[in-house]
């Protein structure tokens, strides 16, 4: 079984040289490493904080930044930020996955290729710079290295960010605020074997008098990803109606 590389060089990019590198050692250790007496101990317990550290920092630069937003919109920003696939992404640039420590039966089945170890250290690697150097560290790595880079990348990609809106919250809004019914969404179409189906859903708004006023039709692998593209497409209907609904900037 190959040695890790050197420390110093994750540390390098953490931008981060620990006084006590037994704690980012530590962060490293999977259970099957400490399970085989390799280690005293493994990151669960640090990657519980740094959770916690990482759920904290992007929620206060969300809450400071964009004043704006309603909370739903915050959380759901947060929700990508700190998503196990994005994590994953930074990790892996990272190196995170030629660092860990594993145990001999978790190194041959791919560990260090696995998504979940490595976020899992990553985050225990958060909390391992705090108990090292306070909170200023851990907060300046993960603004610049998790937190701003896919927010800019989300600005500059506008059908990105459209993902993490919820449009049929924002529709059903727009129908309150009119007066009208709620949006009546119907699964018209479902096709393909089941282990890869297809939805075609039709949605329906309908005014005060009962008649048609919105009818949009939306498709995807699941009901509720249709729904949202129908919804979308109808709120792409009512922007074209100055001053009918205002868009989530």
């Amino acid at each position: 079984m190959a040695s890790p590389p050197d420390l110093a060089r994750l540390e390098e990019a953490l931008g981060h040289h620990f006084q006590r590198r037994d704690l980012l050692e530590r962060a490293l250790t999977h259970s099957s490493h400490a399970h085989e007496g390799e280690a005293q101990f493994d990151n669960e317990q640090l990657e519980f904080l740094g959770d916690a550290v990482l759920g904290y920092v992007t929620s206060r630069y969300l809450f400071e930044r964009f004043p704006e937003h309603s909370e739903g919109r915050l959380s759901k920003t947060k929700a990508h930020l700190v998503s196990t696939r994005h994590l994953a992404g930074v990790a892996r640039e990272l190196g995170f996955g030629d660092h860990l420590r594993l145990g001999r039966g978790e190194e041959l089945s791919g560990g260090r290729e696995k998504t979940a170890l490595m976020v899992d250290a990553l985050e225990a690697t958060l909390a391992a710079m705090v108990l090292d150097a306070g909170m200023e560290p851990a907060q300046r790595f993960i603004l610049s290295r998790i937190v701003e880079p896919e927010l800019s990348r989300l600005e500059q990609h506008p059908d990105s960010s459209r993902a993490l809106e919820d449009h049929k919250s924002l529709l059903q809004e727009w129908t309150q605020s009119h007066g009208y019914p709620q949006p009546d969404y119907r699964v018209i179409q479902e096709a393909g074997p089941d282990h890869k189906k297809h939805f075609t859903v039709e949605l329906r708004v309908q005014n005060e008098n009962g008649n048609n006023e919105i009818v949009e039709r939306g498709e995807g692998p699941t009901k509720k990803r249709a729904e949202q593209q129908a919804a979308q497409h109808a709120l792409d209907a009512l922007k074209q109606r100055p001053g009918e609904i205002r868009t989530q900037e």
